[in-house]
């Protein structure tokens, strides 16, 4: 059935496409539906001294992704926890360093939860996205909030901002998203010009699926006899969501700007557990309401000194229930309170070299009910300083150095400081290629859960203690010429990096029975050797084709090197594999009058692994691997709003076939993941 609706949208586009419009029309109307989806300002190679990986505009639009969680399986050395299905649960991890050593920011501010430290990536979609970046260290510009110089990898959400022509007030969109486990994705959004400098975004989401997927599930014991091999239907995996996000940006002069951010987040999700011993839990519910309010402000001075202040309240609620009766009963609720400021000033002392300055406070409150910690209390709280200074040297164009260094208090605690140097050298100025590297050493403060909640964690974890070493040798190349006749063009961009972390007291979390509760455990020293590969390929071909592929490779040693006596001395840590890495491929044709048709692969392999410490046979996790495919098509049409003016009316249909081949894999042991399934998604905007 599948593949039949898959041909049938196929033909459907082909066939509109053979009845466009003559050249002479095409032109004419081509010249009226210049204005894309986004506008995206190219980054040059040279300004950033670690390059970023970045996914942005109709590049995310083209990838088989329902959430960032999904788009980010496209990067490499990062990898993703997915207990399966729409809903469940998915954070990230890079270069093995931990979640909690990964800070995600939305629109510029850090995305926070202090009871476990873990951002659910599934409840963020890319339909209100502009732009998905990940950082290695921390961003090249010194110009940020004191507490972005504390993580071991940044990853940047941003979301969409108005454009408007100088005839054009108001901007709607609709899409309607279905597919395979009943699920009914519809998104709406405006964009309205209040006045020349300000202008107002809303956006709205909600999110159904029943979360009911056939899998199967074989163990085979060492001695080669099979177990048990079970064929059913994943249970207890609905999810029902609701997302709302408004946003003002106000620009003004040249310089400055200020814009307001309010998201709220709430859903209902069962919570299917694990299948051991062919026995699987369908008892459990779980409610989230996640609500956020961010403002930012930013100007020059003099041309030479910078201010940016930030401000955010959260306020999250979390409600789990437990049913089942073979676990003990429970019926918590949580409830977290984050308050957030933010100083940064930047100091140009001369054309080459900056300084910055930068300090941050947070206050974070978590209480449960019905749970009394040994004080007698039922809440805690946080109070979290960080005071960062940092300076960037670019001497002409072949060398590029910056230092930062960051004080972290929390509380009572004896403040910790950790340094961070980075550089980039560029031998020949008229060729993209750089030697990129940095040191630095980041600092993760135990989570609420870490240290309070006995029964969720462990009250005796130590804090972690991250230093990291990169290399890197980043290429680019390009030669652009106009899409017309037999004129073609390429762009190449290539990078390989080698890195050595080195945790102490590392922390690691897994699930314990439930999904959402952790088991924390210190493993001492870790040692994290990897290399990271990756190459992006774009061909302009002849008659306004265009041929795009995407690689990523990673290899990963990650070892535990605490105690040589104990049986998983030099074993590689949970669920990292030793080799991952995905490719996409993309052929895209575009008419003169701007329609576009696409035709997306894309393929993700993830190594073989352990899921406990010691790398026996009995903790063996298989290698899996998806191929996904998908076919789209936009095209426009001229609207009359007045007998002078026009305007364009863009349409857009997509088909993804996800695991096209049925594979059985599992992200996270004794959690099966969806078989081949499809999603169709049907959009307009004007």
């Amino acid at each position: 059935m599948a593949k039949r609706i898959f041909l049938i949208l196929f033909f459907a586009l082909v066939a509109r496409s053979a009845f466009a419009t003559n050249e002479a029309e095409q032109d004419s109307i081509y010249n009226r539906f210049q204005l894309s989806e986004v506008e995206v300002t190219a980054r040059a190679l040279e300004k950033d001294v670690i390059v970023p990986q970045t996914l942005k505009g109709a590049e995310l639009q083209r990838l088989n992704a329902l959430s960032v969680a999904d788009a980010l399986r496209y990067f490499s050395g990062v990898q993703l926890k997915d207990y399966g299905g729409v809903g469940g649960i998915k954070t990230i991890n890079i270069r093995s360093m931990g979640s909690q050593h990964t800070a995600v920011y939305y629109n510029g501010v850090q995305l926070g939860n202090a009871q476990n430290g873990q951002v659910d990536l599934g409840r963020f979609s890319l339909d209100n996205l502009e732009e998905i970046q990940l950082f290695n260290g921390q961003k090249s510009d010194i110009f940020q909030s004191a507490r972005e110089f504390g993580a071991a990898g940044n990853v940047y959400l941003t979301t969409r901002k108005p454009y408007f022509k100088e005839d054009e007030e108001v901007h709607v969109r609709g899409q309607m998203r279905f597919g395979s486990f009943s699920l009914a994705n519809p998104n709406v959004g405006v964009d309205v010009k209040l006045t020349d400098a300000l202008s107002l975004t809303l956006d709205a989401e909600y999110v159904y699926s029943d979360g009911k997927y056939p899998f199967r599930y074989r163990r085979v014991l060492p001695s080669g006899e099979t177990a048990y091999d079970t064929t059913a239907v994943r249970q207890n995996g609905d999810v029902n969501a609701v997302r709302t996000e408004l946003g003002l940006h106000h620009y003004y002069r040249t310089t400055g700007f200020w814009r307001v951010h309010a998201y709220n987040y709430y859903s209902e999700r069962g919570v299917p557990g694990a299948i051991v011993n062919n026995v699987w839990r369908n008892g459990e519910r779980l409610w989230d309401r996640n609500t956020f309010v961010q403002a930012q402000w930013q100007d020059e001075w003099f041309d030479r000194w910078s201010t940016r202040f930030l401000a955010k309240y959260a306020n999250d609620f979390t409600h789990y229930k437990n049913y089942d009766e073979r676990l003990l009963p429970s019926n918590n609720k949580y409830t977290q309170q984050e308050a957030y400021l933010s100083l940064a000033n930047k100091f140009r002392v001369f054309n080459w070299w900056d300084l910055s300055l930068a300090y941050d406070y947070q206050y974070n409150a978590l209480a449960r009910e019905n749970l009394l910690l040994e004080d007698g209390t039922d809440h805690f709280a946080r109070h979290s300083h960080w005071l960062s200074a940092a300076t960037a040297f670019n001497f002409k164009e072949y060398l590029r150095a910056q230092a930062s260094v960051l004080m972290t208090a929390v509380n009572n605690d004896a403040p910790r400081v950790t340094p961070g140097v980075f550089f980039s050298f560029r031998p020949y100025p008229k060729i993209d290629f750089s030697l990129n590297a940095f040191y630095k050493q980041s600092y993760r403060y135990p989570t609420f859960n870490d240290l309070y909640y006995t029964d969720l964690g462990n009250a005796s974890l130590r804090p972690e203690l991250a230093r990291q070493h990169s290399v890197e040798l980043a290429y680019k190349i390009s030669n652009h010429k106009s899409q017309i006749s037999n004129a073609c063009g390429y762009e190449i961009a290539a990078s390989l990096s080698y890195y050595y972390n080195r945790v102490t007291d590392k922390i690691i979390a897994y699930p314990k029975g439930q999904q959402f509760r952790w088991t924390m455990l210190n493993l001492g020293t870790v040692k994290i050797n990897g290399v990271d590969a990756k190459a992006d390929f774009s061909f302009f071909l002849p008659l306004r084709w265009v041929l795009r592929t995407r690689l990523n490779y990673t290899y990963q040693k990650a070892i535990d090197v605490t105690n040589p006596s104990d049986t998983y001395y030099g074993h590689q840590i949970p669920y990292i594999p030793w080799h991952s890495g995905s490719a996409v491929l993309g052929l895209e044709w575009t008419s003169r009058r701007g329609d576009r048709y696409g035709l997306n692969y894309s393929f993700i392999y993830v190594g073989e692994r352990y899921g406990q410490q010691e790398n026996t046979i009995y903790n063996y996790v298989q290698p899996w691997y998806t191929h996904d495919l998908s076919l789209y098509g936009e095209w426009g049409i001229t609207v009359r709003r007045t007998p002078h003016a026009t305007h364009p009316l863009w349409l857009k249909a997509n088909i993804e076939l996800n695991n096209m081949l049925g594979q059985d894999y599992e992200v996270i042991q004794n959690y099966p993941m969806p078989k081949q399934n499809v999603r169709c998604t049907l959009a307009i905007r004007y």
